[in-house]
């Protein structure tokens, strides 16, 4: 969040502008840099590993992914709570009070709360009953777990579709409301995500992550990684290696 001045921002080959007090949320990953600039910014790097255990985070991850700009003008509230909760975390950080890291990781899933009900498309998204509305989302978080769990098997469409209890046609429209991606974008996301653990691991060659998320052939992994991280296996590989 830059305090003075205008910063050059590019995340995964898209670049744009970041205004005084604009956020800009970069999901563990996404390849991105910020031009040198005269000025101040707030730059806080977290943990996520901490929030995936919190199963209706899944879908905010998905709304961020690979970056979330929040303007006063897209979201003036939202925007608003979530500078707060930036400079109270800035505050905890340089506080150095008893529990501040707990604080810290407080503010942050307020952060992830605010941007969920603010940007997601799920439940508002269910045109049916209150009741309903809660059913579907409930049975779509378990949908959601389900696939980061078993993400490395072979989940057809029409396999996760019968375990939902809809039809595959019913299913795809509903998934695709509910984490604003399609089932099989989700579940290449998904596999992209678990890649990114077992590349860090130098025993690991790239043919062997390939295999172990699920991958037909090295050609397959390399394609979709590259669409996904906007980078190849190999540099992303690279980046950690040295």
């Amino acid at each position: 969040m830059p305090l003075e001045n205008e910063y050059r921002v590019t995340c995964c080959n898209t670049p744009f502008t970041l205004r005084e007090g604009d956020v800009i949320l970069i999901s563990p990953g996404a390849i991105h840099s910020m031009a040198a600039s005269m000025g101040k910014r707030l730059i806080f790097q977290a943990d996520f590993t901490l929030l995936h255990g919190i199963r209706e985070l899944e879908a905010t991850m998905s709304i961020i992914s690979p970056f979330l700009v929040i303007t006063p003008e897209n979201e003036p509230s939202t925007h608003e709570h979530i500078q707060k909760l930036i400079y109270e975390i800035t505050e905890e950080y340089f506080a150095d009070a008893p529990l501040s890291e707990a604080s810290i990781y407080a503010k942050l899933v307020q952060i992830f709360v605010l941007i969920g009900r603010s940007y997601s498309p799920n439940a508002k998204s269910f045109n049916s009953s209150v009741r309903k509305q809660r059913e579907y989302t409930e049975r779509f978080l378990f949908i959601c777990d389900y696939i980061s769990e078993h993400c490395c098997e072979d989940l057809t469409l029409d396999y996760v579709a019968d375990l939902s209890g809809f039809s595959k046609f019913h299913f795809s429209r509903l998934f695709k409301q509910f984490t604003n991606m399609s089932y099989y974008k989700y579940l290449n996301k998904k596999r992209i995500e678990y890649a990114e653990k077992l590349l860090v691991n130098k025993e690991l060659t790239i043919t062997e992550v390939a295999l172990q998320c699920g991958f037909s052939s090295l050609s397959a992994f390399i394609r979709m990684f590259k669409i996904v991280k906007d980078c190849t296996p190999t540099e992303f590989k690279t980046m950690y290696t040295y």
